[in-house]
């Protein structure tokens, strides 16, 4: 299976896809050869594999959340939709992308992106769930790979006209996107047909996995009349939301219509969300000042929860600062007022480290590892604590430890090379971080990773024999995308 050209097709044709990135010419793309006359794509395991390409490839051309505390978050509501889908036994795995932008797609595998915008955009929980249920339908009813199917059927012209925006966005985004334009409006028509079509069944599944999973289903026609009427002041620049799940009146009536087929009943927003949220808004301001400027300006309104969630906001906006100090009375208290909330304890901890407080912060991480045990942000932030007080070999335990728990990130992979680094085993400390990179989609710099790996493994039979293995498998990848 060359992942790399159902990748690009993917990507160009999916109907939750990304907007193109000009970073996606670098490799000389082929057009794919999509299905056959059984209408069978790929198998199971061809699929979960290009999935994790996929997600490698994204980690390489978009700001993927490392931070666990939100992805925690988006992965629990996803779960939770998922386990209500009609495929409950289907793999998913849901992330967030640090772009203002409000989009969402599904990828290949289960692999469920959503943006930081979006979520910021959103006004409440069952606002974004019903998103998730969007994508997760497309996954579910195989839509992704009806679309592969369908892109067979183009015509010549427009599929070579496709391949040149990939291309020409190598020399010039610019260029690469009204190649794009031009090959997307040759079958306007078309595309349009096969969307709405897709886009219908999306939101019939969508809402009944939210009223399984205990969402409002009045959410989606609710979060679509809000986009529809953002395009009033949007001018030409339309959300990539609706670039890509267009929005009618008609769909708005549709959903309205089933969603009324519902009891109606409140559904409150869980604190998990609004904590996410105000963190989302620190992490992803355009610079540290506008976020204290923005939580000082919502501070003491709305009630004492939305208050609370405010100064948990002001908090780390002033951390952003280079404000800790001042931000740790603020994160004492509502620690004290919340003491089963570990947002709250890893906000003060990360506070003690900004202002050099390493005592503190490692007590503050080691009696809240009791109370809140495997938290992976917990976790690693103490990692990164003993990192900091040259404690390597018990960091290098503790990722060991969690590392068999939980599915390593680039981010897992960095922290252990540091602690090999600090332990003196520079072979070691090269393939994790080769590991990282290869992680990030970025295959030649782990290449390069690996071969410093070999050369400083000495005799060691048995790292020089992991090392070996895994650089024939990156280096067998490698020669393969050369041939494509």
């Amino acid at each position: 299976m060359k992942f790399d050209k159902l990748l690009a097709s993917l990507l160009i044709l999916s109907l939750g896809s990304l907007a193109l990135q000009p970073a996606l010419a670098q490799n000389n793309i082929e057009l794919p050869d999509i299905g056959d006359s059984t209408g069978t794509l790929m198998t199971p395991q061809q699929e979960r594999e290009l999935g994790e390409a996929f997600y490698r490839k994204l980690h390489s051309q978009l700001d993927i959340s490392q931070d666990p505390e939100v992805n925690d978050y988006i992965q629990s509501i996803g779960q939770k939709l998922a386990a209500s889908s009609d495929t409950p036994a289907q793999t998913f795995h849901f992330f967030v992308v640090g772009e203002p932008a409000i989009n969402a797609f599904a990828g290949p595998g289960g692999y469920i992106g959503v943006n930081s915008g979006l979520i910021l955009t959103s006004e409440a929980e069952s606002e974004l769930a019903s998103v998730l249920a969007h994508e997760i339908a497309h996954v579910t009813q195989r839509h992704l790979l009806q679309t592969f199917q369908a892109a067979g059927r183009l015509s010549l012209p427009t599929a070579a006209a496709m391949l040149a925006a990939v291309l020409l966005g190598a020399k010039s985004g610019q260029l690469g996107q009204a190649a794009l334009i031009a090959a997307q409006a040759a079958s306007l028509q078309y595309q349009i047909n096969f969307t709405r079509d897709n886009e219908a069944e999306a939101d019939r599944v969508g809402m009944q996995i939210l009223s399984k999973s205990d969402f409002d289903p009045r959410a989606m026609p609710t979060f679509f009349e809000r986009m529809q009427q953002s395009t009033r002041f949007a001018g030409r620049q339309l959300p990539e939301f609706l670039l890509t799940h267009p929005v009618t009146v008609s769909r708005i009536s549709d959903t309205r219509g089933r969603a009324e087929q519902f009891a109606y009943r409140q559904y409150p927003d869980s604190f998990a969300y609004q904590i996410v949220r105000a963190k989302l808004r620190v992490q992803t301001a355009a610079n540290p000042r506008s976020a204290l400027d923005y939580f000082k300006a919502v501070s003491g309104q709305g009630t004492k929860l939305q208050q609370d969630v405010s100064a948990y906001g002001l908090a780390l906006a002033l951390i952003a600062n280079t404000r800790a100090r001042d931000a740790k009375p603020i994160l004492q208290k509502l620690m004290d007022a919340y003491p089963d909330q570990s947002h709250f304890v890893n906000a003060l901890a990360t506070a003690e480290l900004e202002t050099k407080s390493y005592p503190r912060a490692i007590q503050l991480y080691e009696t809240a590892l009791q109370r809140f045990p495997d938290n992976r942000a917990l976790t690693l932030n103490y990692v990164r604590a003993l990192l900091t007080t040259r404690k390597a070999q018990q960091a290098r335990k503790l990722l060991q430890e969690y590392a068999r728990r939980h599915p390593p990130t680039p981010e897992v992979y960095n922290l252990m090379a540091q602690a090999y680094s600090q332990l003196g085993n520079d072979a070691e400390s090269h393939r994790y971080v080769a590991e990282s990179y290869y992680a990030s989609g970025q295959n030649r710099a782990a290449i390069l990773q690996l071969r410093l790996a070999k050369k400083t493994a000495g005799d060691n039979f048995y790292l020089n024999s992991v090392i070996e293995e895994r650089l024939k498998q990156l280096l067998a990848e490698e020669e393969e995308r050369r041939k494509q």
